[in-house]
């Protein structure tokens, strides 16, 4: 069965996840279409490297040296990191353990694949933007054309809402709340729906933006040039591009990769060096839990050191170096020698 469902993977690939997934874990569209994304890579590395299309690829061609070989390709060709490896290969265990049920012939293979372990990685610090660098990002785009007055629109909001990526290219027009108390309405990460309000420059960037002509049968907020919702790769190709622009005016900029979790961490940065609790920082991001808004002081340079102008100094002088007189340095230069040990 396992077999024939193989032999199915371009359909059955998106129906078996939507019915292991959705209808018996109950999982959100966002992991639904995070494991849809794995799977999409997957086939195009397989066809590349087996030069098999997906129609005819068997269940025993899916094997961990080929799992394997897909996760170093996509660090090696799209640069991702440790955490988003481990996210595809998360989306590919959950597959086969599906098939762990339905193909108990294929056993070996599919515990082989279930085996591979998570890369391990240092917690680093987070990145963020800097006001003069946000300032400078927020102008790349040229707002004479659809496509710019749409992009600086997505980037104002995520700078300063904090969204995730595919909450941000999730948005319909039916999720913006203008006027009074102007707000985006969201359905995030674990199925938590939570509000975050916007500025009034923001609230007008966007009543503009949603009076422009509208593409027929699309509700989207920040839909592309066909009318469907932007995909995250879309989002960090245009970031990129921004971003290369925005660095002949601001320098910093070419030090550092600007992803759309990086427009993340600067609002949460930004909600922490104007004073806001971390209790209310992680209501803000829709965090699970409190030790994940950790990782914002821990990267706040700025708030370590006011930290350390409270704390008064250690006593003591400096003291000036001093060489060594002329008797001293001589004996410091001199080895012991050991005389060889004849063998007897």
């Amino acid at each position: 069965m396992c077999h024939e469902i193989y032999r199915q993977l371009p359909s059955v690939s998106a129906a078996v996840l939507y019915r292991t997934s959705h209808a018996q874990r109950q999982a959100s569209p966002h992991t639904i279409s995070s494991y849809r994304d794995t799977f999409r890579l997957l086939l195009r590395f397989a066809y590349k490297r087996l030069h098999k299309p997906p129609d005819h690829l068997a269940f025993e061609d899916i094997n961990a040296p080929l799992v394997t070989a897909f996760l170093n390709d996509l660090e090696k060709t799209r640069a991702i990191s440790a955490r988003t490896r481990n996210l595809r290969l998360t989306a590919i265990r959950s597959f086969f353990r599906y098939a762990a049920f339905e193909a108990p012939a294929y056993s070996a293979q599919i515990q082989r694949v279930l085996s591979m372990p998570g890369k391990r990685y240092d917690r680093r610090l987070i990145h963020f933007l800097t006001r003069p660098e946000v300032k400078a990002l927020l102008a790349a785009p040229d707002k004479r054309t659809w496509c710019g007055r749409r992009d600086h629109a997505l980037l104002r909001l995520g700078v300063e809402t904090g969204l995730r990526v595919s909450e941000m290219t999730g948005l319909t027009r039916e999720d913006v709340t203008l006027g009074t108390g102007a707000h985006i309405d969201v359905v995030g990460k674990g199925r938590k729906q939570r509000v975050t309000p916007f500025s009034k420059q923001t609230a007008a960037i966007l009543k503009a933006w949603m009076k422009e002509p509208r593409i027929p049968n699309s509700d989207a907020l920040f839909p592309s040039i066909r009318g469907g919702h932007l995909s995250p790769d879309a989002v960090q190709r245009l970031l990129k591009k921004y971003t290369t622009q925005a660095a002949r005016g601001c320098p910093s900029l070419r030090k550092k990769r600007v992803t759309p979790h990086v427009l993340r961490h600067t609002a949460a940065m930004e909600l922490l060096q104007a004073g806001v609790d971390p209790f209310n920082i992680a209501l803000w991001m829709g965090h699970e839990s409190l030790q994940t808004t950790q990782m914002y002081p821990d990267a706040s340079l700025e708030m370590k050191e006011k930290i350390l102008a409270r704390v008064g100094p250690h006593d003591g002088k400096p003291v000036r170096y001093r060489p060594d007189g002329k008797l001293a340095t001589f004996q410091g230069s001199l080895a012991i020698k050991t005389m060889p040990i004849r063998a007897t």
